[in-house]
């Protein structure tokens, strides 16, 4: 027995239970509460299955990252004192951009390397691209920078994309959706940024 089978039976239950806990994790990240960790932990279970079973490796990789970044997210916002509903937001400082970049070109050239040559991705660029964005993206999530936005903002615009490509449509709306709250959410990130700059002077 394929042991898929039970996927592609259930695949629409799945992903609306993961597009609830999707939202869920949105709305928490928008408010810089400290409970989208433990929220991203079961999203990302959920998406590794999902993932998996329609041969999205990079992306199903991903998701074991964001599975571990949550976890490393969630114990750096209690020892930084931020248990409570909100974390400290902070800007990205400067000459960071160059190594983020090259963090980002360094994960996408290996990923798309490794998918041409050893998987049967059907879009191993695109896979490759949105995974590799997302390392670097979840990275500052973790640092509380309000520059994260942007990234996802890009993240999931070709995402949603790639996943209408592969008639994961719930999944499609869920990114697209987080396309238009990355906007809203940078500029309330960027806001609280300098209330806390204002409070610390």
């Amino acid at each position: 027995m394929n042991p898929f089978d039970f996927f592609h039976v259930s695949m629409t239950a799945f992903e609306l239970v993961g597009v609830f806990l999707g939202l869920l994790y949105l709305r928490l990240e928008y408010k810089a509460s400290i409970r989208l960790w433990p929220t991203g932990i079961v999203m990302s279970l959920f998406y590794i299955y999902i993932f998996l079973a329609s041969k999205l490796y990079a992306v199903t990789g991903i998701n074991v990252y964001y599975l571990l970044a949550s976890i490393y997210g969630w114990i750096r916002w209690r020892r930084s004192g931020n248990s409570g509903a909100a974390a400290t937001v902070r800007r990205v400082p400067r000459g960071y951009a160059v190594r983020l970049l090259a963090a980002f070109a360094g994960c996408f050239a290996l990923l798309a390397w490794l998918l041409v040559r050893y998987t049967d991705s059907p879009v191993p660029f695109g896979d490759a691209f949105t995974t590799s964005l997302s390392i670097v993206a979840m990275w500052m999530l973790a640092q509380k920078y309000a520059e994260q936005w942007l990234l996802w903002l890009v993240v999931n615009g070709v995402s949603a994309g790639l996943y209408f490509g592969q008639a994961l449509y719930p999944t499609a709306v869920l990114y697209a959706i987080y396309a238009v709250v990355a906007v809203f959410g940078y500029r309330k990130w960027v806001r609280d940024s300098k209330i806390q700059r204002f409070k610390d002077s």
